[in-house]
């Protein structure tokens, strides 16, 4: 009765690693089947120039009795 309890232990060890052994075999075949390619330097494109951003001036009214301006101000937005 022993021996019987025995061989079915082994047999089922035996079947257990065998079919281990043949996933990670399958799984190896795919891996080197599927090796990278290097990497082929791309043609790019001539990109055209980024838009600038839009700048807005404050101008001061006219005062009376003054002909000339000061400079105007800018002022530059800043992107979050």
């Amino acid at each position: 009765m022993f021996i019987g309890i025995l061989y079915l232990f082994l047999t089922f060890i035996i079947c257990f690693i065998l079919v281990h052994v043949i996933k990670l075999a399958y799984i190896g075949l795919l891996s080197t089947r599927k090796k990278p390619q290097p990497a082929q330097p791309k043609e790019e494109k001539p990109q055209p120039p980024p838009k600038p951003e839009p700048v807005y001036y404050i101008v001061e009214k006219k005062r009376s009795k003054k002909t000339s301006y000061s400079e105007p101000k800018e002022i530059k937005f800043k992107k979050n």
